[in-house]
């Protein structure tokens, strides 16, 4: 038992396949925690199921996940938060030393690493997609994940009070993970079992059109907290393409000391300037995210930290008793 508020979030659209065995895995598992399950507009009996289950069932009437998980952290107050799918696939059993790492060091996020133990829990091109976004992510603002697009995630309160949650869909996981490495959280990763969907529950994820909205997440997030870099590469790509369109000009005039091609040698100028312009956009941008980040580094600490030090909890035994679940789950499948 912890003595600090657990709860439990649960967003949900048409899972009325799973959402109740969640629901009594999670009543089970944290037996203190208030279990919620935000119904966003589905059709089926989701919402009458994961109330019969013992959940306390709520309504976000914006699609999509990331308008979610924005309500969910709006309305409910607990020291700890446990975001998770309600379709089955995560561990439901590893939470409790996920919240158990949270605390004992003190962390602001913990993160399920996703161990597939069956063909059919992880398709290829999510795997692919997987692996290609946490790359970019990795290159843009820092190598601390290895699976960035997992939906299975234990905070604390100061996190979620500080988050913005501007994303709409499935980038709300990348907008998750940015949020904490530009503010230089304290977070971690634990492997974790990861199974795949029951009879009669479909996965909502678009591999192509949900990507395209996470690449284009990376690229907004790139754009806004690394403007410098952002409009410094563009600018730096302009001022190629200028010199490229101004070496016939130059070649002809140093042959002949003429500019025959006016429009041209015109044409590179207009390119290096807007160049030069990208750049300074740039560094004008970058002066502003810095205030942005210290502002919401302030937010942050506006938050008190849990004071709940369990001292008999260290991260070689959480890790080794992650690792057994992890085989535990294997054994069975």
């Amino acid at each position: 038992m912890f003595p600090v508020a657990i709860a439990v979030i649960l967003p949900c659209y048409n899972e009325e396949a799973a959402i109740a065995q969640v629901v009594r895995e999670f009543r089970a598992a944290l037996p203190q925690a208030t279990v919620y399950v935000y119904d966003n507009n589905s059709t089926d009996q989701t919402a009458a199921r994961a109330l019969a289950a013992g959940a306390l069932v709520r309504r976000e009437p914006l699609q999509g996940k990331g308008n979610v998980v924005r309500r969910m952290f709006a309305d409910i107050d607990a020291d700890v938060y446990v975001l998770c799918d309600g379709d089955v696939t995560y561990d439901v059993a590893s939470a409790p030393a996920m919240i158990a790492r949270l605390l004992a060091e003190q962390l602001d996020m913990v993160v399920a690493c996703r161990v597939d133990t069956q063909a059919a829990a992880y398709r290829a091109g999510h795997r692919f997609g997987n692996a290609l976004f946490t790359g970019f992510v990795a290159r843009l603002f820092g190598n601390r994940f290895t699976d960035i697009l997992s939906g299975y995630r234990v905070f604390s309160r100061r996190y979620v009070k500080s988050f913005p949650a501007l994303a709409k869909g499935f980038e709300i996981e990348t907008e998750l993970t940015v949020h904490a490495l530009e503010l230089r959280m304290p977070i971690a990763e634990m492997s974790t079992p990861y199974g795949a969907r029951p009879a009669g529950s479909q996965s909502k994820l678009s591999t192509f059109r949900d990507g395209y909205k996470i690449m284009l997440m990376i690229f907004k997030l790139f754009k806004n907290e690394r403007p410098l870099q952002c409009f410094g590469l563009i600018g730096a790509l302009l001022a190629l393409a200028s010199l490229l369109t101004a070496l016939p000009v130059v070649e002809t005039y140093l042959a002949t000391g003429l500019v025959p091609r006016l429009p041209t040698a015109l044409l590179a100028s207009s390119i290096m300037l807007l160049a030069f312009l990208s750049l300074t956009c740039g560094l004008i941008l970058d002066t502003v995210t810095h205030g942005r980040r210290e502002i919401k580094r302030l937010a942050y600490l506006t938050v008190p930290a849990c004071a709940y030090m369990p001292s008999d909890l260290s991260s070689s035994s959480l890790a080794s008793s992650s690792a057994e679940a992890v085989d535990a789950f294997a054994e069975d499948a």
